[in-house]
């Protein structure tokens, strides 16, 4: 009896990996992406593009682990969402309101710990913000706010 569960398992386990999350990234102008547009400081372009970019922008790494079902849905909807709340590959195509309203959504989240997401932080612990680097963008962050 517990062979065959094994095995239902098993072959359960092989029909989800058939159904696969879109791994296609949307087409991006340099021209409206955030780094290209307000040109930080490289420490801070590196924070941005180690913490930030793989969820919300159209430059995403996939991970070993996004090809396996159904582990790939759950960040193929990550994606998606951080995508649809703010994608900085779209940065320029934002009315100024707009651009103001992201600036001070990302300054809050940032100070207070919510990104990048802790689940993200498991497999990606580069990606955790130091104190250091946390007090630097949030400082670049209002700058850009006070410009705007």
């Amino acid at each position: 009896m517990k062979r065959k569960i094994l095995i239902g398992i098993v072959i359960v386990f092989a029909i989800l990996q058939f159904f696969r999350i879109d791994y296609t990234q949307p087409e991006s102008m340099i021209e409206n992406d955030f780094i290209a547009i307000t040109n930080p400081p490289e420490s801070v372009a590196n924070t941005l593009r180690t913490s930030c970019y793989d969820c919300h922008s159209n430059q995403t790494t996939y991970p070993w682990y996004s090809q396996i079902a159904p582990v790939s849905w759950w960040v193929g909807d990550h994606i998606h969402e951080g995508r649809e709340e703010l994608n900085f590959s779209e940065w320029g195509t934002f009315s100024e309101k707009r651009k103001a309203k992201k600036l001070h959504e990302i300054e809050e989240e940032v100070e207070e710990g919510e990104m990048p997401l802790e689940s993200y932080l498991i497999m990606h612990s580069e990606s955790k913000l130091s104190e250091e680097q946390r007090e630097e963008l949030e400082a670049w962050i209002k700058y850009q706010e006070s410009v705007l």
